[in-house]
């Protein structure tokens, strides 16, 4: 692998860096004292490539059925507290630096049960629209809704969250 040609190789800088402060308030909510989810890197910013999230997970236990995605990859670092990564056959309680790469349609799941709070990073690629599944599911838990299954089975397929 080499790196990619340049697409156009005479023109001169014009692409913008983008700072953001250790301090910003996270994009989204997920439940009362649940997980606050900071979108780093929006996938349009990164021409599609990827999409880069800060998972802030609260100290109550929780996390996602295993599940996969056929459409992207994910990969999860994590940078404080305890987090269980599943990658498909055994659950491993993992501090920081540890790292799960899932590639498209590999079986996975997270979980924060720790009673602590803990965070990781989520690298997704290609840059899918992962921001909606996350503001979505907060209206979900804000609202107080409980979706029935075939609900709940609709939102999954249109955010390629694929229950194992």
């Amino acid at each position: 692998m080499t790196y990619p040609n340049a697409r156009r190789p005479d023109a001169p800088a014009t692409a913008r860096a983008e700072l953001r402060d250790a301090g910003t308030a996270p994009d989204v909510l997920v439940g009362d004292g649940g997980t606050a989810v900071h979108h780093l890197v929006e996938p349009l910013g990164a021409e599609g490539r990827f999409g880069l999230f800060r998972l802030d997970l609260g100290p109550r236990p929780g996390g996602p059925a295993p599940h996969f995605h056929r459409g992207m990859s994910e990969t999860f670092f994590v940078l404080s507290g305890s987090v269980r990564l599943y990658d498909g056959r055994r659950w491993a309680d993992t501090g920081p630096g540890g790292l799960l790469h899932v590639p498209r349609g590999a079986v996975h799941s997270f979980r924060n049960d720790s009673g602590e709070p803990a965070s990781m990073l989520m690298l997704v690629a290609p840059g899918v629209p992962r921001a909606p599944f996350y503001e979505e599911l907060a209206r979900i838990v804000s609202d107080g809704r409980r979706p029935d299954p075939e609900e709940w089975a609709e939102f999954y397929r249109r955010h390629d969250h694929h229950i194992a």
